[in-house]
Formats: structure tokens, sequence, C-alpha cells
């Protein structure tokens, strides 16, 4: 809360001393209560001075760790605060305003810094730690300080510096293995591979183009063809998997739509969606993630790809749900595709969902369903997939469905 008054408990007592002192003097005619007061007012009225010239401005520079942090974890941020003015200041108290994502005490004791026209130095460094609650964008400070004149009459409080933007990424959960669902790291699954340069020359090499490097020039096509070749190297392609998140509001909750976070069931679907996109590309596939229409979420992550996965982290740290529901559009997106490991994960689901689905399952080599409120019907009418319901947990939703799934298929 913002303080009005400006003086302390001492410069309140100190004004009001001196109105009693003139009140005093006038009723028993002693002059020297009369210049008692004035003292008290030049006090306070110095003091008041004191602290208003000494509004200083300064720079203030965060440095957070991690710099991109998940929900769910703590971050440690230290606070650089290098002063502008001239005169010099006293110490006093401060607090880094957090926003409602981020709990933790971030406020202490503000050193004292020496006069600008002094050698000493005029800068402070501020730490503390804080929990991220949810994921998003958000903005840490400004930075308050409040401090008093020397003689602890009157006080300040000034906020300083800009504010940080921080971006917290969903929580990621340790997802097993499921058996079956191996890409080429794992070695269960063949990585479908295109061999270039099994035979003929005019097969193994092609045109020499900028950039290339002389090393790979391949002498016998050069000489055969009467132009510079190199050679082409074979190109290996990733076993392909699929994760779809349905954001209609219609299967969530209105405030999924309002911001990050507002949503229980939301988060948790976004921080399966993000675990097993991590657990996919770390099992050798190339993943895209998609809505449930088909259109990108963000781009398709390849193997060993870490700043392809950083990026898509920082895409779902800012996804909401949407107006409409189209869960069933998903029909029309995999007609005449097969794909590898095809994960779906929506809200509400219930046995026309399902049915509208039978047919999406036959296209994957793997196809999972998870829900986070699904109908009493609706598991014994899917049928084709891998069926699990989500809870708090989304590892023990990823073990479930693996456990609903044969040899043959889901059970």
């Amino acid at each position: 809360m913002r303080r009005i008054w400006p003086l302390t408990a001492r410069g309140t007592g100190a004004l009001a001393l001196a109105f009693v002192c003139f009140a005093v003097a006038n009723q028993f005619g002693l002059v020297e209560l009369v210049w008692f007061g004035v003292l008290l007012l030049a006090l306070v009225g110095a003091s008041l001075i004191a602290v208003v010239v000494g509004r200083g401005r300064a720079d203030v520079t965060r440095v957070v760790t991690p710099v991109v942090p998940m929900a769910g974890t703590d971050v440690g941020v230290e606070a650089h605060v290098a002063l502008r003015s001239t005169l010099p200041a006293t110490g006093g108290r401060w607090r880094d305003d957090l926003p409602d994502g981020l709990r933790g005490a971030a406020t202490g004791v503000f050193p004292a810094v020496a006069s600008g026209f002094s050698r000493g130095d005029r800068t402070a460094e501020l730490a503390y730690r804080a929990t991220v609650g949810r994921r998003g964008i958000h903005w840490l400070g400004p930075l308050r300080l409040t401090s008093t004149d020397p003689f602890g009459v009157a006080r300040r409080s000034v906020s300083l510096g800009d504010l940080t933007r921080l971006v917290v990424t969903p929580a990621l959960v340790d997802l097993p293995k499921l058996p079956g669902m191996t890409g080429r790291s794992g070695g269960s699954i063949p990585s479908p591979a295109n061999r270039l340069g099994q035979g003929a020359d005019d097969i193994v090499a092609r045109p020499w183009a900028p950039g290339d490097s002389m090393r790979r020039i391949h002498w016998r096509a050069t000489a055969h063809r009467g132009e510079l070749m190199v050679r082409q190297e074979e190109q290996e392609t990733s076993p392909e998997a699929t994760i779809v998140l349905e954001r209609g509001v219609a299967r969530w909750t209105p405030e999924a739509m309002e911001r990050p976070g507002a949503d229980a069931a939301f988060e948790s679907a976004v921080s399966l969606c993000a675990s097993v996109l991590r657990r996919l590309v770390q099992d050798g596939y190339a993943v895209e993630l998609l809505d449930s229409d088909g259109a990108e979420l963000c781009g398709r992550v390849e193997p060993a790809d870490a700043l392809a996965l950083e990026n898509a982290m920082l895409a779902l740290a800012t996804i909401t749900a949407r107006a409409e529901d189209r869960l069933h559009a998903l029909v029309g997106v995999f007609a005449g595709v097969t794909t590898g490991p095809l994960v779906v994960v929506t809200g509400r689901f219930d046995a026309a969902d399902a049915a509208a689905l039978a047919t999406v399952g036959h296209h994957s080599s793997f196809p999972v369903l998870v829900a986070a409120a699904p109908d009493a019907d609706a598991l014994t009418a899917t049928t084709g997939w891998a069926f699990a319901a989500l809870g708090d947990d989304p590892a023990e939703a990823w073990r479930a469905a693996g456990a609903g799934r044969s040899a043959d298929g889901p059970v």
C-alpha cells in the first residue's frame, strides 16, 4: 500500500510537539518554547526538503536464473541497482514487486550509497529467490525503495528502474518409455533412410554449389560431367510422431481462455503435451504439435534439435483455450495419411467423440487418447485407441495409456 504521510513516527511526534510548544508558550508567555517550536518545525522542514531533493533515479538490471524457468520451479533473481543522483543515499528497505504467478520474499535492507562527488561505489547488489506458480509471461518490478533522512524524521518511497519480462514454460514431468513407442535412438523401430550414392556416379554426386567444401568434390563425376560435382551425403529421415491438443473452451472452462494457469485441467493437458513432446524427441522421433484442425502450435521438432525444442516450450508458455471446438475435424486432418505415434489430449470427452475418432486411430502405429474429463461410457466406446484419463499427475496418465495397450493394440 502506498504511503501518503511523508513523516515517520519520530517526525510526526516532532511536528505535534512543535504545536504544543506554541500553544503552551502563548498560554504562559514563554518565549523559549516558541523558539524550540520553531527549531522543531525547521528540523521537519529540512528533513522533508532533504528527502524530496534526494529523489534520484537509478538503472535496475535483473538477472534471472534460469533464464526461462518451468512452472513449479524456483528462480534466483539478482538485481543490480546503479544510482544516478549526485547526492548520497541513506540506507532503507527495498521491495521488488512480484506478479501473481510468483511467490517469494523479495525484500531486504538497502545499503547506504556514497555521494556522486566521492569515489565510493554507487551501486547495490540485491538478490532473492521466488517460486514460479504458473506458466505464461510475467513482469518483475518495479523496485521500490523506502528510505529516511539522516535524522529519521521524514521518509520517501520511490520506484526505481523498469520492469523485467519473464517467460515461464509448462511444467515438465519425466515420462517412461512405452513399449512399442521407441524411435531411432531406442532401436526398436527402424529409422527409414534414403541412402543416396549406392552405385552410379550420377546418383552419388550433385553439382557444386557455393558453400560446398572443396574436399567433397567427386573427381570422377566431375571428369564425366565436365563440371564440378560433389559427393551427396546420405540423408536419414526420422520416424514421425504427432501430438494434438484440443483447445476448444467447451471441453475446458471459460477461465482457460483468459490466461495461462487459470484452469488446472488445461494446465495438466499442456504439461502432458510438453512432456510427451520431450519424451518422443528423446526417443528419436520428429514430432509435430498440432491443434485439432491441423494448425501447427509450434514448429516441427527434429531429434537432437535443442533449439527447436526450446522454441516449442516457449510457444506452449502462452497457449490458451479458444472458442471453437474442432475435435471432430481431426478425421479430415488424417484422412488418407498415416503417421507414427499419435497422441491426442482433450478435456471433456463422450461416446459421440469416441465414435467420431474411431477411424483416426487406424492411421497411426500407436494411437493414444488422453481426456481430462471423460464420460463414464467414453472408455467402452473408444476403439482403436490406448485410452487414459488425465488427472493431476500427467506421468500417471501416460503410464495408464501404455498399460492399456497390448502387442496387438489397445484393449
